[in-house]
Order: structure tokens, then C-alpha cells, then sequence
């Protein structure tokens, strides 16, 4: 009893969370010559500043994926691994079928499903691109017959999803010849980044992990730069328990370059760079941050940090200065910059320069910042006050 309470009370201050933040929508579509339910999530903070953009992730089936896709969302957010998304769920309940369920003979999309198709592409996101701020990056989100349906929006000659989110699909006995049809080349022309997530799982019967793991195994010999494949396998003994592991799972791959550089990311991308690659390497991190997610971030202190030692130790820190002002441009507050050009004109023995940076630096600190008394001693050292 205790136990159930306290899944209740959660699940409670769950929903409770998100009610002042989810509209509902019925949209009328001149494609489906019907109305539409959506639920549409907009994140905290949006209505605060004016000027920000979201990124829009778009989730089918959304009786059981929308509230799952839109607490990872927020959690991700919240541990800064993600930015905040703007959410619309697809209700399907009693359309699923319809929408959805293609020729088996052939596995092709019914008149309905090419229906559905154009209205996702038409009039559903082109609803939300002109109601609400998002950035250019957009994500469709689908399980089962769903996560078939988006794939085929890997054929379009102009390629406008950012990332394709396939859960426990539901695929034709002919998935492989119809990629074979796309033409994956054209991705290479986009100054754009692209994703396609698609999970295989151990609950899934003999046959349908053999049809999943065929197309995985053919779709890790695409080898672009900007197209990233990540194919996921599951284990657990239930396709509940995999749908909601997928999410977070895919995430976590597709908003990687968001994140601050992890460890992984240094010893793969970064480690045996230049100081002027480096430098270069986390410039362009946050403008690729700035232009897919319209997050204006600066740069985070802890990836100038993990770049210090580069600048710093090659090349006879001759790129301390560049580093400096780079710092300095975005962060003119901070006393960073400063130290690095300080460090700079130190090491080249132009003593009085470095002493007007340090000083410069040491004057932008709060005396109570536990820093403070290490920063002063760089002063001191040259023979300042």
C-alpha cells in the first residue's frame, strides 16, 4: 500500500509539473479532411524571453510516448545534456491503424498513410514553425508501425528532419530494399547534421531482431560525416521496458555535441589537436550549438578548461593570447581572459604587460571568490601590489 502511494503521489507532482505548460490544439487538416488532437509542451522559460528559439521534436502516438519523450526533455535540460524542446504529440488512438499500418505485401504506404505523411510534413509542422519559436532543428519521435512510417521521411529530395527517432520498429519484410532506394548522398550537401536512431531489443521475437539487426548491420557501413547512425540493442525481456529505455538512449546521442565535452569526447576529438585546432574546435562547437538549437550558451568554463592544457603546452603556449581573447570576447567579465593573456606576455618574458593583465584580471574578482588569494599571486610574483 505504501508503495502504491508513493508511485501515485509521484506520478501527481509529474503531470502536475507539466499542466501550466501543455496546450491542447484541435487542427483542422485540409489533407485528412478531418480534426486532429495535438498536445503541445513548451518549455519553462518561454514565455519570458522573446527572442530565444526551441528545437521541435514532433512525437507520434502520442497517448503513450508524449509524456515520457517530454520528462526526458526536461530532465536532459535540467542536467544541461540537452536544450529545451519544444514538444507536440500526435494523438493516435483510434487512428493508429489508419495512419500507420502499411502493404505488407510490399511494404509500401497505403493512400492513408501517404495522408498522414503529408500531414505531419504540411500542415503539423508547418503549424508549429509559424505559432511558435523553434530553431531549425526538428526530431520525429515513433514507435512500432510508427517508426516505419518515419523512415520514409529519410527519402525527401530536401532533407528538413534533423533527427529520426525509430522505437522498437515495426519494419517490412522489404526495409532493406526500400533504404537501398534512398539516396543518402544528399545529406552530404546540407550544412546541416542529421541522426536516425533505431533500437533492436531482446524481447523482440527471433524473426523481428533478425530483420532489425540485417538493416543495422547495412546501415553501419554509411560512413558520413554529418549523417550519424546510431543502432541500439536493448536488453530486457520487455518491449515496455525498452520503449522507455530507447528515449533517453537516443537523446543522449543526438544532443552529444550540446553537451560540455565529456571525456570521450576530448580523447577522440580533441586531444591531439593543435592549440589553434583547438581553439577553432570549440568556437565552432558553439556556433553549431547556437545555429541547430538556438541556445546562445557563450562557452561553458569547464570546456575552456578541458582545451587549457593544449593551449598551453604545445607549441610554447605561443596560442595563450588568441585563447585570451577569445575568452574575452565572450566572456568580457570574467577574469580568464585576463590570466591567459597575462600567462602569455609572462612567458615571453614581457613582465610588465603580463603584470597590466593579471591586474586587469585580479580587479574583475570578488575578494570573497576562493580564487582570489591564488589569482593575486600572480601579481605578486611579478613584483606587483
Amino acid at each position: 500500500m505504501i508503495k502504491k502511494s508513493f508511485v501515485l503521489i509521484f506520478a501527481f507532482f509529474y503531470f502536475c509539473g507539466f499542466s501550466q505548460k501543455i496546450i491542447t490544439k484541435k487542427l483542422e487538416s485540409d489533407i485528412l479532411e478531418t480534426t486532429r488532437n495535438l498536445k503541445i509542451y513548451l518549455p519553462q522559460g518561454y514565455e519570458k524571453d522573446s527572442t530565444k528559439n526551441y528545437p521541435l521534436a514532433v512525437v507520434f502516438d502520442a497517448e503513450y510516448l508524449f509524456d515520457t519523450y517530454v520528462g526526458n526533455s526536461v530532465l536532459f535540460a535540467n542536467k544541461d545534456k540537452a536544450p529545451k524542446q519544444i514538444v507536440v504529440g500526435i494523438s493516435m488512438k483510434d487512428s493508429r491503424k489508419k495512419d500507420t499500418y502499411f502493404n505488407i505485401n510490399n511494404g509500401r504506404l497505403t493512400a492513408d498513410n501517404t495522408s498522414f505523411y503529408q500531414f505531419i510534413r504540411d500542415e503539423v509542422i508547418f503549424y508549429m514553425e509559424s505559432t511558435y519559436r523553434t530553431s531549425p532543428f526538428i526530431s520525429l519521435i515513433g514507435e512500432g508501425t510508427s517508426a516505419n512510417l518515419i523512415t520514409h521521411y529519410l527519402k525527401e529530395s530536401q532533407p528538413f528532419i534533423n533527427s529520426y527517432i525509430c522505437i522498437n520498429p515495426t519494419f517490412s519484410d522489404f526495409v532493406g530494399q526500400q533504404f537501398q532506394t534512398y539516396n543518402f548522398g544528399k545529406f552530404l550537401r546540407e550544412d546541416n547534421t542529421f541522426y536516425l536512431y533505431i533500437n533492436n531489443s531482446t524481447s523482440f521475437s527471433s524473426k523481428k531482431q533478425t530483420k532489425i539487426g540485417e538493416l543495422q548491420k547495412g546501415l553501419s557501413s554509411l560512413k558520413m560525416k554529418n549523417f550519424n547512425v546510431i543502432n541500439d540493442t536493448i536488453r530486457t525481456v520487455s518491449s515496455i521496458s525498452a520503449m522507455s529505455e530507447a528515449i533517453p538512449r537516443a537523446m543522449t546521442k543526438i544532443f552529444e555535441i550540446y553537451s560540455a565535452i565529456s571525456k570521450e569526447e576530448f580523447e577522440e576529438n580533441v586531444k591531439d589537436l593543435s592549440p589553434v585546432d583547438a581553439i577553432a574546435y570549440l568556437e565552432n562547437k558553439y556556433l553549431e550549438i547556437e545555429f541547430l538549437f538556438g541556445s546562445n550558451l557563450g562557452i561553458r568554463e569547464q570546456d575552456i578548461y578541458a582545451i587549457e592544457k593544449i593551449v598551453i603546452e604545445k607549441e610554447n603556449g605561443d596560442q595563450l593570447r588568441e585563447f585570451g581573447k577569445m575568452i574575452l570576447k565572450l566572456f568580457p567579465s570574467s577574469p580568464l581572459g585576463d590570466y591567459y593573456i597575462g600567462r602569455y606576455y609572462e612567458s615571453g618574458k614581457m613582465y610588465k604587460k603580463a603584470l597590466k593583465y593579471y591586474k586587469i584580471g585580479y580587479g574583475k574578482m570578488d575578494p570573497s571568490d576562493k580564487n582570489a588569494d591564488a589569482f593575486y599571486e600572480n601579481i605578486l610574483r611579478l613584483g606587483g601590489q
